[in-house]
């Protein structure tokens, strides 16, 4: 077996951001100060002899005497500018880097509130557009997204495991009867077991099926919607004569780079949604591909009975349904058909549309990138 090793990283204490800052400034000063009293000595006090120039316990004290400002004192004079300078430097470099350094300080705190669980606190840093302010949105950006999607994992937690458990409450209760009751009828037992234990495995692959789609651990390939379009056709045609539905498929050949198995699966859970989702009898589903804009376009359109606008969007979410229906009917799905979609779509790269006919139905329009000669 392969041996992990963990890299290490370097974690010596060092001096912090904000002294770092108040020894640059203070250095900063210094160096532009050494230089302005070396200007002055060059271009002023060239000439003067260097026993005047240097710093003498009698020469210092004659500092302060301004009738004795001048060249015979300008050494002293320059060490008390340069030590004033540096202590100029260091206070000025602490407060100023103080200031500077306290966005960054909000930043950290909302770091830290964040590892500790909290995503819902955001920084709103005021003030004018520059580096931090641009940092700390950025921050806020990266939180509201993160707490959208860990609440959705919730959710699709909660109803996963909402779901799972009515497959497997039935087939516990059936187990019990077939046990408490030998002389019950096993037919129908066993019928019952088996439709709840194939809506569980359902259940499940789509499951796995919505994580792979979302990871994008996929092979692309040119796939023709069409064709693809074609066999669910062919596949869900039996259903859709038992339910007295028309089912047609129409457009031109349309290609696109994708995963073949992944997309045959979106346009049957496309289909199966139009024909159980439907009128009772007498519907129609109509199944159109083509290309546009140097893309692929696939529109499913149903009829059925009218969505009010505001629940359109919530049909892509996990166990999501636009009515409530008979739970033994073999083809009802498990809430995850449009989910299931999005997700595909969304890995990939193309958009999802969902629009209510005003005459009833839904109209599904999904566009993919097309292959590169196109």
């Amino acid at each position: 077996m392969p041996v992990l090793i963990e890299e290490t990283v370097d974690r010596r204490p060092g001096m912090s951001v904000r002294l770092r800052l108040t020894l640059s400034y203070a250095g900063f000063v210094l160096l532009a100060g050494a230089l302005l009293l070396g200007a002055v000595w060059v271009f002023l006090l060239r000439g003067t002899p260097a026993r005047v120039l240097l710093p003498t316990p009698s020469n210092i004290l004659r500092v302060f005497d301004p009738s004795n400002f001048g060249p015979i004192v300008f050494g002293s004079a320059a060490l008390v500018v340069l030590v004033f300078l540096l202590i100029f430097g260091l206070l000025g470099g602490w407060i100023l880097a103080g200031r500077m350094l306290t966005p960054l300080t909000r930043i950290t705190d909302a770091t830290r509130k964040a590892a500790n669980g909290s995503l819902s606190h955001r920084i709103r840093l005021p003030g004018r557009e520059d580096e931090f302010r641009e940092l700390a949105d950025a921050f806020d950006t990266m939180l509201e997204q993160l707490e959208s999607h860990f609440a959705e994992q919730q959710r699709f937690a909660a109803n996963a495991s909402h779901e799972l458990r009515t497959p497997l409450a039935i087939s516990r209760t059936l187990l019990d009867v077939a046990r408490n009751d030998p002389a019950r009828g096993q037919d129908e037992l066993i019928e019952r077991l088996h439709t709840a234990t194939t809506r569980a495995i359902d259940l499940t692959e789509a499951l796995l099926l919505l994580s792979r789609s979302d990871r994008g651990s996929f092979t692309r390939e040119p796939v023709d919607l069409s064709l693809l379009a074609e066999e669910a056709a062919e596949t869900l045609l039996p259903l859709a004569e038992r339910r007295r539905i028309t089912l047609e498929v129409t457009g031109e050949t349309t290609q696109t780079v994708a995963s073949a198995t992944l997309m045959l699966r979106m346009v049957t859970n496309l289909v199966q949604n139009a024909i159980v989702h439907n009128i009772p009898t007498g519907g129609t589903v109509t199944v159109h591909t083509e290309s546009q804009h140097g893309g692929s376009v696939l529109r499913v359109e149903n009829t059925g009975p009218p969505l009010p606008p505001e629940l359109v969007p919530t049909l892509i979410e996990p166990f999501q349904r636009a009515t409530e229906r008979v739970r033994t009917d073999e083809h009802v799905g498990v809430g995850l058909g449009l989910a299931i979609v999005h997700s595909i779509v969304r890995a990939h790269d193309g958009t999802l549309d969902l629009a209510p006919r005003p005459a009833g139905g839904l109209l599904v329009t999904i566009r993919l990138p097309g292959t590169p000669d196109d």
